[in-house]
């Protein structure tokens, strides 16, 4: 995880709040990022996030549309 993230999970209190990860990469993806999140931020509520690759960024619109759907955020 870049170090800007953990400056900001730093100076933000997320207890009570949702945190819903993504990104995008070359190859990475989430790694470790995921569960230090949760070390971090464990009063909030750490949803599975959504990695996309450089390879899959044709198909990347349908995909973030269909994990927006599941996560219940589209009207």
């Amino acid at each position: 995880m870049p170090m800007v993230m953990y400056s900001f999970f730093d100076e933000y209190d997320f207890s009570g709040k949702t945190v819903i990860p993504f990104c995008t990469s070359g190859g990475s993806a989430f790694s470790d990022a995921i569960d230090e999140i949760k070390d971090m931020e464990p009063d909030a509520i750490i949803l599975d996030g959504l990695h996309i690759g450089g390879s899959s960024i044709t198909d990347a619109e349908s995909r973030v549309s269909e994990w927006v759907q599941e996560l219940g955020l589209s009207k």
